[in-house]
């Protein structure tokens, strides 16, 4: 398996004035899906800030390539393309059936409560590894 998948139903209070969802809506949709994909891989952001450590993003690339209006079914896909040191990158798209609606690749890197960059643990990013792109393996 390289991509995960979370279901979303678009609800009234997301849309802009012209009844599509609202640009910074797709932000949160995607961080929803990255955040599922970690507590299904046994990654506890609670636990992690408990233990000193936080992922953040630090870089954002979104693409707007159509409009979700309300009531439509969404799926949000993630995959991992890469980890290095201190960062990971993702990509991620939001489908509507066979249409691309939107679609992001972030970097995210993990720090400590204080905010120093510290390397991902072996066994956070093994958790992770069914959801590498194909690459990866």
């Amino acid at each position: 398996m390289t991509v995960h998948e979370m279901n979303i139903r678009v609800r009234f209070g997301e849309l802009d004035p012209y009844n599509h969802v609202n640009h910074a809506v797709y932000i949160s949709y995607f961080e929803a899906a990255r955040v599922e994909l970690l507590m299904e891989a046994g990654v506890s952001l609670g636990r992690m800030r408990a233990d000193g450590h936080s992922i953040v993003v630090s870089e954002i690339h979104t693409k707007f390539l159509g409009m979700a209006e309300e009531l439509d079914d969404l799926v949000v896909e993630t995959e991992i393309l890469e980890f290095r040191r201190v960062t990971s990158t993702w990509r991620q798209r939001i489908m509507r059936n066979d249409d691309v609606i939107a679609t992001q690749e972030l970097r995210a890197a993990l720090i400590t409560n204080d905010g120093k960059p510290v390397r991902f643990p072996d066994a956070m990013i093994e958790s992770l590894r069914p959801w590498f792109a194909a690459e990866l393996d």
